[in-house]
């Protein structure tokens, strides 16, 4: 009876099994999973056509204990709410795809979440650890550095866990404060962020006030919120706006959502955008080119922040050290300024 039962146990399928189904060398199908870059793109589509006509998942923990880690990065995302977090992963996820490697992504709202989400992956002995800017737990650096384990943190810059590789946020900020100036605005709010960010906040309105300094324009209206998503966030963000100066010209948001929301108080309000105020947004969300007016904005190419961050942490001992890695940007000028 027991001969019987295990006869009919499904055979586990191998690698030789499906080099023996395409008609290519085993090794052939070892680089498909784990170096395609390797292999000529025809062989490579007929390798993966056949390994999932026979329902084979290649084991990519295999050599995991004599090499050490894994053919896998891990990344940590305090959400997903923002897109700018979505190209990132996109960016993250090609990047590693080219070099045959997979990216497991782990969400973690609070510091504490991304200190256990950062034991789990170091557990599963990740190839390399992407990390977003913000507050952290005290014990994460400690943790990361004692498990030997490269390491990158977006949005981040000198102070980075690891390497940083970011843009330059302050440019921007300081590109699109340039631009609301020149279309005539003279009474400009802007919306700062508490609670951390790293770079992705912290260095906008510092470059801000240069900018409105050097124009020879008051920096006093400025606004800080606890959050920077929400369409509620930008009705708020007028009504106090309007509350402290009625004669504001412009309002620079901290998101293309947020900046969204102000556009729609301000049609609730009667008020014309961008004859009464501009508003610009910042991020290049989706929504800032469906809206009317559509909306100026930061593009910051999180794509290739996220392709940054892989040839950090899969590059040699040079690259994971050093200034941070700087990506492009673009002031998006559009109907709303």
């Amino acid at each position: 009876m027991s001969d019987a039962t295990d006869s009919r146990q499904p055979r586990k399928l191998t690698m030789q099994d499906v080099a023996r189904a395409a008609g290519v060398s085993p090794m052939t199908v070892s680089n498909c999973f784990r170096y395609p870059e390797r292999v000529q793109e025809k062989t490579k589509s007929q390798v993966m056509k056949v390994a999932a006509e026979l329902g084979y998942v290649p084991n990519l923990s295999a050599g995991l204990l004599a090499a050490g880690s894994s053919r896998v990065i891990g990344a940590v995302l305090p959400s997903m709410r923002n897109s700018s977090f979505y190209r990132y992963t996109v960016g993250l996820r090609e990047a590693a795809a080219e070099r045959g490697y997979a990216v497991i992504t782990m969400i973690a709202e609070t510091p504490a979440e991304e200190l256990a989400a950062a034991q789990t992956l170091l557990g599963l002995r990740v190839a390399g650890l992407a990390l977003i800017a913000g507050p952290h737990a005290r014990e994460l650096k400690r943790l990361v550095e004692l498990s030997g384990t490269p390491v990158v943190e977006a949005w981040a810059g000198e102070d980075a866990i690891g390497r940083g590789v970011s843009y330059d946020v302050g440019g921007a900020s300081s590109a699109l404060t340039r631009h609301l100036i020149a279309q005539g605005r003279r009474r400009i709010g802007f919306v700062d962020v508490a609670g951390g960010g790293g770079m992705r906040y912290s260095m906008r309105l510092p470059a801000f006030r240069r900018e409105m300094f050097a124009a020879g324009l008051a920096d006093d209206l400025v606004m800080t919120v606890r959050a920077a998503d929400g369409f509620g966030a930008g009705a708020q963000i007028i009504d106090d706006f309007l509350a402290r100066d009625r004669r504001i010209d412009a309002v620079l948001c901290p998101t293309d959502v947020v900046a969204a929301g102000a556009i729609f108080e301000c049609n609730r309000r009667g008020l014309s955008v961008p004859g009464g105020i501009a508003v610009a947004g910042w991020g290049d969300y989706d929504i800032g080119r469906q809206i009317t007016p559509t909306l100026t904005t930061v593009a910051p190419f999180s794509d290739a922040i996220g392709r940054g961050a892989v040839s950090i942490l899969l590059g040699d001992e040079a690259q994971r050290r050093g200034a941070p890695l700087l990506t492009a940007f673009n002031i998006l000028p559009r109907e709303s300024t």
